[in-house]
């Protein structure tokens, strides 16, 4: 957690090691105590092993292969969420234009029932 990563080895027992970034856009694991799950799907089409499963309360649930052309349009979708997520994150960052508005009109407001009393 403390790196926001999650990392095992494939569970095809091809010994080659998963790395999958923990966050909105990615994967976020789940602790259940004596068993963890992790979500969405892990999709290894980079590996030799090609392999594709869900990790659930500790097991390991297998999908079946995908096609070339379905791994494009996940590898797609994947980017499209991880350019999204960094669009929100970078909003969250800056001051909003509604928000700066509506303080100036509240500071105005009060200036102004200020002067009044």
């Amino acid at each position: 957690m403390k790196y926001r990563t999650a990392t095992h080895l494939c569970c095809c027992g091809c010994g080659m090691e998963v790395v999958t970034p923990l966050n909105p856009a990615k994967w976020h694991l789940s602790d259940h105590g004596a068993t963890v799950s992790l979500h969405p799907s892990i999709g290894n089409w980079s590996f030799p092993c090609r392999s594709h499963y869900w990790i659930t309360s500790g097991k390991v649930l297998w999908a079946s292969a995908m096609s070339e052309g379905q791994i494009r349009r996940v590898r797609a979708g994947d980017h499209r969420a991880v350019e999204v997520e960094a669009q929100r994150e970078s909003r969250v960052d800056q001051p909003r234009e509604e928000t700066t508005q509506s303080a100036s009109w509240v500071t105005r407001f009060i200036e102004w029932l200020r002067r009044l009393l």
